[in-house]
């Protein structure tokens, strides 16, 4: 008689009724195209066939890219800026500075690339799909180092400029 104490060993499997060894569910409750299969779950037929769990390697899912560096690896553990950059603030890659960026990271040679014309911080970000946060760190670090320029909004009393509001309105009525 089989032994139930490891999956696969031949006997029936426990579990709902219409489970069997052929039902690409049985492994974990969720088919290979359901949308609530959980996240990062790898789906290989080879595990399912012997009645295994997934294994324990977190992938994406196809089609979408995963950064393997942390935020904080990326920023040296820092949570803010050495200087207040708002979103909207301006960037441009420093004209007079023709420094070598192969020997620094992905993230400064990219966004000295998008800097080449006038970004935001925010559209900064949003391409390189790296959180706010992460890309004030990283813009105000080069600043610092004079990789780019920075072209800060004016405010009056705290309040944003008249025409920079209008110029949002005005983006925001086009979509």
């Amino acid at each position: 008689m089989a032994n139930r104490d490891w999956p696969g060993d031949g006997g029936p499997l426990s579990g709902p009724p219409s489970w069997s060894m052929d039902d690409p569910q049985r492994s974990h409750g969720w088919s290979v195209e359901d949308p609530q299969r959980p996240h990062g779950w790898p789906v290989d037929d080879s595990q399912r066939s012997h009645g295994m769990p997934p294994s324990h390697v977190v992938q994406p899912p196809p089609g979408e890219q995963s950064s393997l560096v942390r935020p904080y690896a990326m920023t040296g553990g820092r949570t803010a800026p050495r200087i207040q950059l708002a979103m909207e603030a301006l960037v441009s890659s420093a004209t007079s500075a023709h420094h070598d960026l192969s020997n620094r990271t992905p993230e400064y040679q990219a966004i000295s690339a998008l800097c080449r014309q006038v970004r935001s911080v925010a559209e900064i970000s949003a391409m390189l799909r790296i959180s706010l946060g992460v890309t004030r760190i990283l813009v105000a670090d080069m600043a610092a180092e004079g990789l780019v320029q920075l072209h800060q909004p004016q405010l009056d009393a705290g309040k944003p400029d008249l025409n920079l509001l209008e110029r949002v309105l005005s983006g925001l009525r086009r979509l």
